[in-house]
């Protein structure tokens, strides 16, 4: 798997890609993302050269993919980039050519894709979807290192995520995954407000299902470290009726607010959370911690195999496995099951 190791007192680095090991003295990952001219990327891509993405030690080469109409700006942003005088920076491609941008990548990026506007019926987003991601999926097959892990942010991401599984089915099907990381930052942001504390005091919100507004964002596992040790949010909180009613709305319309404030999509947010979801995915969650992450269904909790669900998930060493053995109460049983059925209905649109 994919990962950073250091060899104590060199500063040379180990890059260790599926089940071989290479000793270089510069250990250099590759990312491809699409789009990358859009908020979301142009945010991005500085985060991944400054270290956010897989750390302070480890060299990057960033690859770029946008349409033909917005070449220019592509390589306005790789001038950027290349102003920026990043020292972890070793390299950037900007190419409006799939096959380049997706050559021996081993983390993909995937910020593009057809919005829904209002107006828009589903199975048409999904149809032009369906499109986009055939060619990238095809692309990344063929082209990218054997054992590429992709990340689907353009929405809706749980679908296209499964769109792309789809189109490419000898990527291995734990290497496809999509962002609710957003959705669960939200939901650690929103607690830590409420309560007047760190935002890394807080752990264990789970996100259910669907980036979308259908999301059951689940506090019922959650702890807070205190003074006197760890306790349970709801004890803390002590209005039971908040979590249950306010929060879960403000949790699922945030990214509407967002648009509403600034008149664009949440980009900043998005772009940290992204490399949140990868440097955990990679480097590991860190013990006695989970995080949400839209995975491929295995059939845990009663959901549906085959569909891409947000679970709470640990990682190590380049593996998400499942949290399991979660209490589920009827009204979280109730929620996880109404986001599952969105999925369902959305899955059932794809050609």
């Amino acid at each position: 798997m994919v990962g950073k190791y250091v060899l104590p007192g060199t500063g040379l680095q180990y890059c260790c890609c599926s089940t071989s090991i290479c000793f270089k003295e510069i250990a250099s990952q590759q990312f491809k993302s699409t789009y990358f001219t859009g908020h979301i990327g142009y945010a991005l891509v500085p985060m991944i050269a400054r270290g956010a993405m897989l750390g302070p030690d480890q060299p990057v080469i960033i690859n770029m993919l946008d349409i033909e109409p917005a070449a220019e700006a592509l390589e306005g942003v790789k001038m950027e980039l290349t102003d920026g005088a990043f020292p972890l920076l070793r390299g950037v491609v900007a190419t409006t050519n799939v096959i380049e941008a997706c050559k021996n990548v081993d983390i993909a990026v995937m910020l593009g894709g057809f919005p829904r506007k209002e107006g828009t019926e589903r199975k048409d987003v999904i149809s032009k979807n369906v499109l986009i991601y055939k060619a990238q999926a095809s692309a990344l097959e063929q082209h990218a290192a054997p054992n590429c892990k992709v990340l689907v942010v353009a929405n809706p991401a749980n679908t296209n995520a499964l769109i792309l599984k789809e189109f490419a089915p000898s990527i291995p099907e734990e290497n496809i995954t999509c962002l609710t990381r957003l959705d669960h930052n939200r939901a650690l942001g929103q607690i830590s407000e409420m309560l007047g504390v760190q935002v890394n005091d807080v752990k264990n919100v789970i996100i259910w299902g669907n980036h979308s507004s259908t999301q059951y964002p689940d506090v019922n596992h959650t702890t807070v470290a205190t003074g006197t040790g760890l306790k349970n949010v709801r004890e803390l909180v002590a209005n039971d009726h908040w979590l249950s009613t306010d929060f879960i709305t403000t949790m699922q319309q945030r990214g509407a607010a967002i648009i509403k404030a600034r008149k664009q999509s949440s980009a900043l947010s998005a772009a940290s959370s992204a490399c949140d979801h990868i440097r955990d995915w990679v480097i590991g969650t860190p013990k006695g911690t989970w995080v949400s992450m839209g995975v491929y269904s295995d059939g845990s909790y009663g959901i549906q195999p085959g569909l891409i669900y947000s679970f709470p998930v640990t990682c190590e060493k380049g593996e998400w496995s499942i949290v399991q053995g979660l209490k589920i109460d009827e009204f979280s049983r109730a929620k996880m099951d109404a986001t599952a059925k969105e999925l369902i209905e959305e899955k059932s649109l794809m050609p």
